[in-house]
């Protein structure tokens, strides 16, 4: 090789190191030109984790295991009640719940109605006998007690925290051989009215016959009614329903049963009138001066309304400054008060509002 030759390779040898080497420069700079970039950029707002999907099942595995729950804690304090009647021999029956320690059960009066000889069955089958305590028709609520010690009680609740759509457990011996059958439904209502009987609790749980004096029950597992009775249609146009159940309010069977346990009866107060309730529609076809009231068909000779000067015609509107209207009827106003306390009666008569003072008697099981 020349000597030429060789200064021409090493000068393209060289060229070709150094453009290698600023290409590598340049790649290397522009890398931390990039990293310094990232490095001093604000950071990026951090996004929230999204929910976890909520399926229809889950929520069925909560509600499930507290239907479950509740049926536990109470099912063992629910009897059936067996009925010897007097006179004919024949036997009925219905539920009942164990309240306390004691031994007192709460029922249904017409459960224990014309009885001779009462028996309580417990869930496991095995049988006792009951004594009859006492029972108020008016309420449809009964106490009877049986021996000690007993296999559990169940926990009263609170009706008043009621809402309607509330799910809700029936617990009782339909048709008296299904003992301790469990049906599920919602609060359709609270505040009913049927008949004579008020404060109902209206639900869609299935109650057939013997359900009669087992327990309503919440989530919770406290009683919050007593089931007393079902519609099934309407006797005048011939309708059917189904789901019209309807439970005594547990608030009403505490007031009754702490009476029929320490006294044998209930006393209510007595005012001593005939009457018919006033509604708008009542009202509007009679031409009466008031929405809402009580209209006075008669007052009973030598009744509290008597000595007070009520009179046939009067209208009562208000008891102690509670309006009378459809929240507040008359036979639940009256009874929030004690037989023996004085009372003022709101009263229209003709063309005049007037003020009525009034000593309110007692009688027993009667409004």
């Amino acid at each position: 090789m020349t000597i030429r030759r060789t200064l021409l390779l090493f000068v393209a040898l060289a060229t070709m190191l150094g453009t290698g080497l600023i290409g590598t420069l340049a790649g290397a700079g522009a890398v931390y030109l990039a990293v310094r970039d990232r490095l001093n950029a604000p950071p990026a707002p951090e996004q929230a984790p999204a929910p976890a999907p909520v399926t229809d099942q889950n929520v069925n595995v909560d509600i499930n295991t507290a239907i479950e729950e509740a049926v536990a804690k109470v099912g063992p304090a629910v009897v059936t009640v067996v009925n010897t009647l007097d006179g004919s021999g024949g036997k009925a029956s219905g539920s009942g719940v164990i309240i306390s320690p004691e031994g007192y059960v709460i029922t249904n009066n017409h459960v224990v109605e014309g009885a001779r000889s009462l028996e309580v069955i417990f869930a496991d089958g095995s049988r006792v006998q009951a004594n009859l305590v006492g029972t108020d028709p008016v309420a449809d609520v009964a106490v009877v007690q049986i021996p000690t010690p007993v296999p559990a009680h169940a926990e009263l609740g609170n009706s008043d925290n009621l809402n309607p759509g509330e799910t809700v457990i029936a617990i009782g011996s339909p048709l008296g051989n299904f003992r301790n059958t469990v049906t599920v439904g919602v609060v359709s209502a609270t505040g009913r009215s049927v008949d004579s009987m008020e404060d109902l609790i209206q639900t869609d749980a299935a109650i057939n016959h013997g359900n009669s004096g087992g327990p309503l029950v919440n989530l919770a597992g406290q009683v919050v009614g007593i089931n007393t009775l079902v519609v099934r249609g309407n006797s005048f146009t011939g309708d059917q329903a189904e789901g019209l159940g309807f439970a005594v309010s547990v608030n009403v069977v505490k007031a009754v049963s702490d009476q029929l346990i320490t006294k044998g009866f209930v006393s209510r107060p007595y005012l001593g009138i005939g009457w018919e309730v006033i509604t708008p529609d009542i009202a509007q076809a009679n031409g009466l001066p008031v929405q809402w009231g009580v209209y006075v068909q008669s007052v009973g000779q030598d009744s509290p309304a008597q000595r007070s000067g009520l009179q046939p015609g009067d209208i009562l509107t208000a008891i102690d400054g509670t309006t009378l209207d459809q929240d507040h009827s008359f036979t639940k106003t009256l009874w929030s008060h004690e037989p023996g306390q004085q009372v003022q009666l709101s009263v229209v008569r003709g063309s005049q509002t007037v003020t009525i003072q009034v000593t309110l008697g007692e009688r027993p099981s009667s409004n």
